[in-house]
């Protein structure tokens, strides 16, 4: 971009993680450095507020916000936001849709426009301290029996329940293609009741407390304490892997098998969006050309303690030495993510009060499989009514 003869002052919201907050910080700085008449701040908030805080609202106060890919039918339908599309060369877009990792690209994609770019990938992997696990579980029924033993935790919040119980859901039909498919009904019945009873089987082999966490907690509990060793699903962060950054290092890798398949873990990660209330497109787009690039996200965006979106960083030796082989040894588990529903109202259905907190109250405390499922319909069909 020509250089700024005016000032320039814009903000950034993101989530308060390293992985979410120092990469975002290391651009901003080096665009300022290219053009001194630019500053861009950003600030951070909670992993749960990055999931339920209002995108509209954000919008208002913010010129770059970090977002979920499920907003993608809420900007289609508000206007909230500026389609890439109108900020990018067809090209640039193009280059981001060929090295997508898994459908990371693709799910900020809606109604023909691409709402933000793929800055970070992420899906459910599994983790482990490789000091204290001698043979990590291939199956469903390996992950039992170690978890027998007491040393296996998962993330529990209600809405990493949710992404586990889509998970099962694939397990049954393949490809999550029955999820969300009825506006009535969330799953076929016949799958809601196995993958609660699923969930039900870990979930009483796990202690109590791990209906607390999410998977940053997951994370620094089996890394700070001895006395957890393994995960079996939590999203990835490349950064406990790398040494220096937590008191014990993990190794990460995919996730068990069910009944001799792969198991398709729920696509998470993040986008870079812009609002359509700033004042500064073409900077804001120019910010946004320069952190999603594939030479920037292979080197400082990763050293800055990222984990990327362009899949050329995922494949890149240096990368993976840096990480121990973090990004070749979970691609596989990202290349086959179950991409979640995204239509206007879905982020209400997974916030912290929709349908994974009803799966999760049963998982507590029990009750009817059905009349759960029949509380998740409710739920789901509230969330749809919006559309």
């Amino acid at each position: 971009m020509p250089e700024s003869k005016e000032p320039a002052t814009l903000s950034g919201i993101t989530w308060n993680h390293t992985r979410g907050f120092v990469p975002m910080v290391a651009a901003a700085q080096r665009l300022s450095e290219l053009h001194p008449n630019v500053s861009i701040t950003w600030e951070k908030r909670s992993l749960q507020d990055f999931a339920d805080a209002p995108l509209d609202k954000l919008a208002e106060a913010y010129d770059l916000l970090v977002i979920d890919h499920p907003w993608a039918g809420f900007a289609a339908r508000g206007g909230v936001l500026v389609p890439m599309d109108d900020l990018l060369p067809a090209e640039f877009l193009a280059d981001q849709a060929t090295n997508s990792v898994g459908p990371s690209h693709e799910s900020y994609s809606f109604d023909r426009k691409q709402w933000a770019l793929a800055l970070d990938a992420a899906t459910p992997v599994a983790s482990w301290r490789p000091d204290l696990v001698e043979r990590v579980p291939e199956t469903v029924d390996d992950l039992h029996r170690l978890a027998d033993k007491g040393i296996v935790i998962q993330p529990g919040i209600p809405q990493d329940t949710l992404m586990n119980f889509y998970m099962f859901v694939t397990a049954l039909d393949g490809d999550g293609s029955t999820i969300a498919a009825d506006p009535e009904t969330l799953v076929p019945r016949a799958s809601g009741r196995f993958a609660i009873e699923q969930m039900q089987a870990l979930a009483n082999r796990l202690p109590r407390d791990h209906f607390e966490w999410n998977p940053i907690a997951v994370y620094e509990q089996i890394t700070r304490r001895d006395d957890f060793a393994y995960c079996p699903w939590a999203y990835g962060y490349s950064n406990y892997a790398r040494p220096g950054y937590a008191r014990k290092l993990l190794d990460f890798g995919d996730i068990v098998t069910f009944e001799g398949r792969p198991m398709r873990t729920t696509l998470g990660g993040t986008g870079l969006a812009v609002s359509s209330k700033t004042k500064h497109r073409d900077i804001a787009g120019d910010y946004a050309r320069l952190i999603a690039d594939p030479a920037w996200q292979s080197t400082q965006f990763v050293e800055a303690g990222g984990q990327p979106g362009h899949r050329s960083a995922w494949v890149d030796d240096r990368v993976n030495t840096i990480t121990r082989g973090y990004f070749e040894a979970t691609l596989p588990c990202l290349d086959r993510s179950y991409l979640r529903p995204r239509y206007d109202g879905s982020l209400s259905f997974q916030g912290r009060d929709g349908g994974g907190a009803i799966i999760r109250d049963h998982l507590m405390h029990g009750g009817e499989v059905d009349a759960t499922l029949d509380k998740l319909d409710a739920k789901y069909r509230a969330s749809r009514a919006t559309q």
